[in-house]
């Protein structure tokens, strides 16, 4: 099993990256969200510049904020600083065209987009298209330092709904779940992920599964309902259990019937209908993923927390990962909401080496 890290897009993180590559985390994740963070890509080089073996990349990044060329030059860029190291991820970009007030990109934008990509890491001339207006693209100063596409750039796809699951089992070198860390949650994504992959005819075990969460070690199975484990990790609740429930709310009945009534409630958490739409957004997702909202509060149970994030008791917590390995996760990657060399010490010390 490898362990990951997720941080917001900062320009000031990559002491805190260097703190868990130290730490034995394999990977480091940065949000990709303009209006919530940092440049990604920007953060990303300065990590790369102080790191030596952690593989980092956009956790994730979408094909609306940028055109693939671009999106293909910044990995490569990141690449070129950290040869080997480079990982993209990219979705739809459920958090960052939402906290614009757009919508999120359609499946069929993120396939190209990773199409686009692919053939430009893989040194190929390729098609790309603006409107009406069709032409055949290429890096064209590959071999001057400025970039390296020597070295192999994975891309993972984010998924929350069997569609971009089985994308990704199609195209993508892996899948990224947000909040996926219940068996049944899992085995869900993970089922449309080896379809996807089986009709593509490629083997699904090549696909590698990873699932950012949150984390946090109570003493006592008694005090998961308490004020202080939902601010530690209710921003991920109700951020993660929101996209599960958008991604399937027009068929709902896909969803594992053991959590469908639950992930249900949280589809209309980050709305409000009565609000100017030209600014309703604004309100909604300051501090998203970082506070937990008031009226979020009332949703955060037991049952939603553990199907969503790594609480519990330290033997509780192996337990879940264990089940997460066994259903066919091979990366956990923890984004924390307490002090982040805190949650990276407490991983290290108390989790880390039962995997080893």
């Amino acid at each position: 099993m490898d362990f990951g890290f997720v941080f917001m897009g900062d320009c000031h993180i990559h002491g805190d990256v260097k703190f868990a590559e130290d730490h034995g985390f394999s990977h480091a994740w940065l949000y990709d969200s303009q209006m919530l963070g940092s440049e990604v890509y920007a953060a990303l080089a300065l990590c790369a510049d102080r790191t030596s073996k952690i593989k980092l990349g956009p956790g994730v990044t979408n094909p609306a904020s940028r055109i693939a060329p671009l999106s293909a030059c910044g990995m490569a860029t990141i690449n070129s600083l950290a040869p080997g190291r480079a990982v993209m991820g990219i979705g739809t970009g459920n958090t960052t065209r939402r906290t614009l007030g757009m919508p999120a990109a359609k499946v069929a934008e993120l396939e190209e987009h990773v199409r686009i990509c692919r053939d430009l890491f893989d040194g190929k001339i390729t098609d790309y298209s603006e409107g009406d207006r069709h032409r055949k693209i290429k890096f064209l100063n590959p071999d001057m330092g400025y970039i390296n596409v020597k070295d192999y750039i994975p891309i993972y796809i984010s998924a929350s709904g069997p569609r971009v699951a089985q994308l990704a089992g199609r195209v993508a070198d892996g899948v990224i779940l947000f909040g996926a860390v219940h068996p049944d949650l899992v085995k869900w994504m993970v089922d449309n992920v080896r379809k996807g992959a089986e009709e593509a005819g490629r083997n699904p075990d090549d696909v590698y599964v990873l699932s950012m969460t949150a984390f946090y070690l109570t003493d006592s199975d008694e005090q998961i309902e308490t004020r202080e484990v939902r601010e530690a990790v209710g921003p991920m609740v109700a951020s993660s259990s929101n996209i599960f429930a958008l991604s399937c709310h027009k068929y709902p009945e896909v969803m594992p019937a053991s959590l469908r009534d639950e992930l249900m409630q949280f589809t209309g958490v980050y709305r409000e209908p009565d609000a100017p739409i030209e600014t309703r957004h604004l309100k909604l997702y300051e501090g998203y993923l970082q506070h937990l909202r008031p009226e979020h509060e009332a949703l955060m149970t037991k049952k939603i927390i553990q199907a969503t994030t790594l609480t519990g008791t330290k033997a509780e917590v192996i337990g879940m990962i264990e089940a997460m390995r066994d259903a066919g996760v091979h990366q956990v990657a923890i984004q924390p909401i307490r002090p982040t060399r805190e949650v990276v010490d407490q991983v290290a010390r108390e989790i880390m080496p039962h995997f080893a």
